[in-house]
């Protein structure tokens, strides 16, 4: 049932997707507002009833209606696991940044691309290269589709196969969504945000996402540059600050054959051109933060679209796999 769940949420969401400023958006918004105003008083432990009752009360109570609900009907079961993860997963969340940015680059409008870039993510990317522009928006595509995709299908699916149902992907959505609020509350917009419970949820998150960084990047590795992937993998991936971020990044870098870089998005004023051309060797692109591979061009925004297709067949496959087997056991 899980293979049907993820398949019925992935194809509603093609044809209906959210729309940017949605209900769900704002109600999560408020929720995670209202829990901090409420019981963050800025000690250890508030920060930690603040994580649990954020992010594990929505999660346990989305897993008992599911019990419930599976307890009366097989059938209604199956719509509530499609209904939470259209909510939880899905291209369309993020991907209008993407084509937008592509498109504009695509019109040598290279300006309006790094205004969209810098409404998507939150930074001056007013002096961006063209080549670093593509960079970034390369990386946080593909950061983008793990947390929305890849990382909530693995939860989802660890879950299901207990009895939990869609429980896992709004564990993973709503750690995601906290450790990227508080980030954001405290380094952008400068709002008083308590240290502890900002370094908590980073934390908490990094933990529930170690696994499904890793499933993402294999995935990667196997529906491209196997041999490349691995290696850039093994090379690369601790030229990131989020080490998380570095598997995934370094592994479909390798996979795909493009210079992807080991900084995070750059602050106002930050230099980042490079330095490197495509017959540097690997130590040369190590030594000034950035992976082995061909510089960053138009083509490799489709490759890495083509990547992250493949890799979501070759999970849906295996998964579909496994749901046989038990059928058949």
């Amino acid at each position: 049932m899980s293979f049907f769940a993820v398949l019925f949420a992935l194809l509603i969401e093609q044809l209906k997707p959210l729309p940017n400023h949605n209900p769900v958006h704002q109600g999560l918004t408020a929720w995670v507002r209202w829990v901090g105003r409420n019981f963050d008083a800025g000690a250890h432990v508030h920060a930690r009833v603040v994580w649990a009752i954020t992010v594990v009360a929505p999660a346990l109570l989305i897993g008992v209606a599911y019990v419930a609900v599976n307890h009366y009907s097989t059938v209604l079961a199956l719509v509530w696991d499609v209904v939470v993860l259209y909510m939880t997963l899905g291209f369309r969340q993020f991907s209008h940044h993407f084509t937008a940015i592509r498109d504009s680059l695509d019109e040598a409008r290279e300006d309006r691309a790094r205004e969209l870039l810098a409404q998507w993510r939150h930074v001056d990317a007013s002096d961006l290269p063209r080549r670093e522009l593509l960079r970034h928006v390369i990386e946080y595509s593909l950061l983008a589709a793990h947390r929305h995709v890849f990382g909530v299908f693995f939860w989802f699916v660890a879950l299901s196969t207990v009895g939990l149902g869609p429980m896992g992907a709004v564990m993973y959505r709503m750690a995601e969504f906290t450790s990227r609020y508080w980030a954001y509350r405290s380094h952008v917009t400068g709002a008083t945000t308590h240290d502890r419970l900002r370094e908590l949820s980073g934390r908490l998150f990094d933990l529930i996402d170690f696994l499904p960084s890793r499933l993402t990047a294999f995935g990667f590795a196997v529906v491209g540059n196997f041999e490349e992937a691995i290696e850039s993998w093994r090379r690369y991936a601790a030229l990131w600050t989020q080490p998380n971020e570095g598997v995934i990044l370094s592994a479909a870098a390798g996979a795909v054959g493009v210079q992807l870089g080991g900084q995070s998005a750059p602050a106002a004023g930050q230099d980042v051109s490079r330095t490197l051309s495509e017959g540097d060797s690997a130590e040369a692109a190590a030594a000034v933060g950035s992976t082995a591979g061909v510089l960053p061009q138009m083509d490799h925004l489709r490759n890495v679209v083509a990547l992250i297709w493949r890799s979501v067949v070759l999970w849906m496959l295996l998964l579909a796999l496994l749901s046989l087997a038990n059928l058949i056991g």
